[in-house]
């Protein structure tokens, strides 16, 4: 194949080369022409020879050079052809500049023009340098300096000249804008028959290629497709998101025209993907751009996209079933892993199949850590659980590289040993992790999921005061689900603009969904409140707002949490949409001294410490925490055990930090 490429390209060249020799003799012709024409009495200039044009002979057998390509795909006639390689003769031999001088006269002009283009051609076309012909249309040519637009100096783009030399490379101005898709070519099968299906709409069309819009599953998969129909018959896939492009209109528009330019030439593909522009914006904008694009292009979004002046084909990707999935592990992991497990791998990938939705590109990177990770140990660490283990975790990493840059990844550290709550609170987080662990069974295998889809997240209220352990239990809870707990706050997600939050809120919930991670959304108060009527367009849009996140809450196949200091701020019809609801109680004495029992680590000196005595400190959780720790820096500052006296320092200045002040009753006998 190397070889009838490299027997192509030195064919092309010398007929190039053939050109430039036969402009040179076309040129002498004009010159002779010239000097006929001083001699003459009347001195009047000759327009130009008779003599016919007759342009290099090309083997009819070999495939056609890229100049003929060119032509064809950008429709220029033999006289643009000709004025095209006046400006290549310039580049292919530079000493040609001096034949132009000699044919144009003084002012001395040692490059093309379209006066010598018309005096060297015959069938010569006036209008091939209007701004609407192809030479200026498609930018081959740009017309430099100033006078009359004969005179001007014609300059070959340098993407051409390459590209009729035979060298292909993506066009350096469209850097900035498209890239090579980066996206796996795994598919299971149902999104390899979308994959054909695109293939055999861009064959069946004979006026052009229809717009494809890819919709709905995740981007990565959507891209995926795209890149495996767009490399049929040779073609190279490039993705553009939308939202890169510059706002200008006419910035815009160049890059549309060099985009056009280059996909005809290099038989490209693009995919478009509009996934993170609000929904107000994609129709105006996706009319605009869109309409006049031509060759064959796909749009990915998340929901299906309309055209008023262009017919869509529609193509919706839909997530793959459990059976493609545990095939695409077996396809990934490899035979000589598979084989240290036989009988057992579908219990080792069925967990993660159901707490993970990882595309195939997502599985692949997978399985190749963890099969490296595996090669690199003693053959002795291979058996069922460390793998378990070690594809849980690295499918936790997975998930965590859109996420991490949205929001604040916490380490839970709490356990269950360390949460003092009431038994009917303690009950029902226990059942949260019953929820996450045994949906997959319920969902899937009992059918639940079959009745209806709505509903099938898990979500949860935890409502109570500041410190009283709501940050803490969402810990323990991913704890004991081995699941990574991110942090939102909720009033930095809000936006004044109108859509803004929605935006926010889609990006949080789409980059989560791969790992289902446990999801804490802080200061509900900032987005949830009674609304009893509308009275502006933006307490509509808040409602919006709020039913949106209800929706994703709902669909989510994580565990999605909202916090509150204030319940009864939020609407009771909302409340009714949230599987379960926690009210962290202010703790009682009793449990006030459970928590001094359990608030110092084992290895912490203490001394005479009177968890009763401690207990009448009408605090919460979280300050006592925090009058620990304090008492536990001051008493290792002395070197010695923490003590009740240290504890009395630290109680002081906790009460000072929340504005109240410490009572006989509460610290009496303590020292």
């Amino acid at each position: 194949m190397s070889s009838k490429r490299g027997a192509w390209t030195n064919l092309n060249q010398a007929y190039l080369h053939a050109w430039v020799r036969v402009l040179r003799s076309r040129l002498a012709e004009l010159c002779e022409a010239s000097d006929t024409a001083k001699k003459s009495a009347a001195g009047e200039s000759v327009s130009a020879t008779n003599s016919v044009f007759v342009e290099p002979d090309w083997p009819s057998e070999q495939r056609p050079p890229a100049l003929f390509n060119l032509c064809h795909l950008l429709r220029l006639s033999a006289f643009e052809r000709g004025v095209l390689m006046l400006c290549v003769a310039l580049e292919l031999d530079p000493s040609t500049a001096q034949l132009y001088v000699a044919a144009q006269g003084n002012p001395p002009r040692p490059y093309a023009t379209l006066n010598l283009a018309l005096r060297c051609f015959p069938q010569s076309q006036w209008n091939a340098l209007t701004p609407s012909a192809p030479l200026r249309y498609w930018q081959l040519l740009t017309l430099v300096g100033e006078g009359p637009l004969t005179t001007q100096a014609l300059a070959l783009d340098e993407r051409i000249l390459h590209y009729l030399m035979g060298v292909t490379y993506l066009d350096p101005q469209l850097e900035n804008y498209v890239s090579w898709s980066p996206s796996s070519t795994l598919l299971p099968p149902s999104q390899q028959t979308l994959a054909e299906q695109i293939v055999a709409k861009w064959l069946a069309e004979e006026a052009g290629s229809p717009l494809i819009n890819l919709y709905g599953g995740t981007s990565t998969s959507r891209a995926a497709i795209a890149k495996v129909a767009g490399q049929y018959k040779g073609a190279r896939p490039y993705r553009l998101e939308i939202s890169n492009l510059p706002a200008e209109t006419e910035l815009r528009n160049r890059f549309q025209r060099r985009w056009e330019r280059e996909a005809a030439l290099g038989n490209h593909t693009l995919l478009i993907e509009i996934d993170d522009l609000n929904r107000q914006e994609k129709p105006a904008f996706l009319e605009t751009f869109i309409q006049r694009q031509q060759g064959r292009l796909l749009v990915s979004s998340d929901e299906p996209i309309k055209l008023s002046q262009r017919s869509v084909v529609r193509l919706e990707v839909t997530p793959p079933s459990a059976t493609e999935l545990q095939q695409l592990w077996q396809q990934v992991m490899g035979e000589e892993t598979l084989q240290q497990f036989e009988g057992s791998f579908s219990s080792v990938v069925g967990p993660l199949i159901s707490q993970f939705a990882l595309d195939p590109s997502g599985i692949g990177q997978v399985a190749e850590k963890v099969r490296q990770g595996r090669q690199d140990s003693s053959p002795s660490s291979f058996s069922e659980q460390p793998l378990k283990e070690q594809l849980w975790a690295a499918c936790r990493q997975q998930a965590r590289l859109r996420l991490d840059d949205l929001a604040q990844r916490l380490e839970p550290v709490a356990t269950w040993d360390e949460l003092v709550l009431p038994a009917v609170q303690m009950q029902t987080l226990k059942a949260i992790v019953s929820s996450v662990q045994q949906r997959s069974q319920v969902y899937e295998d009992w059918g639940f999921g079959q009745k209806s889809r709505r509903g099938l997240g898990i979500s949860a209220l935890f409502a109570g005061g500041s410190g009283t352990g709501k940050t803490m239990s969402a810990e323990v809870l991913a704890q004991a689900l081995s699941l990574d707990l991110y942090r939102i706050d909720l009033s930095a997600v809000v936006s004044k603009y109108i859509g803004e939050t929605e935006k926010n809120l889609r990006r949080i919930f789409d980059a989560a969904e791969q790992g289902g991670v446990i999801l804490l959304f802080d200061e509900a108060d900032a987005l949830f409140g009674k609304r009893s009527e509308v009275k502006s367009s933006h307490d509509r849009h808040a409602n919006i707002e709020v039913s949106y996140l209800l929706q994703r809450m709902e669909s989510y196949r994580g565990l999605a949490i909202l916090t509150t200091n204030f319940k009864n701020a939020i609407d009771g019809a909302f409340l009714r949409r949230i599987r379960f609801v926690v009210s962290f109680p202010f703790p009682d004495a009793t449990q006030r001294a459970e928590m001094w029992r359990r608030v110092f680590p084992a290895q912490t000196p203490t001394q005479s410490l009177a968890p009763e005595k401690l207990a009448r400190l009408t605090v919460a959780g979280g300050n006592i925490y925090s009058i620990a720790m304090n008492a536990a820096f001051l008493a290792s500052a002395e070197a010695s055990p923490v003590t009740m006296r240290h504890l009395l320092q630290a109680a002081q200045s906790e009460y000072g930090k929340l504005g109240k002040k410490l009572t006989d009753t509460e610290v009496r006998g303590w020292i």
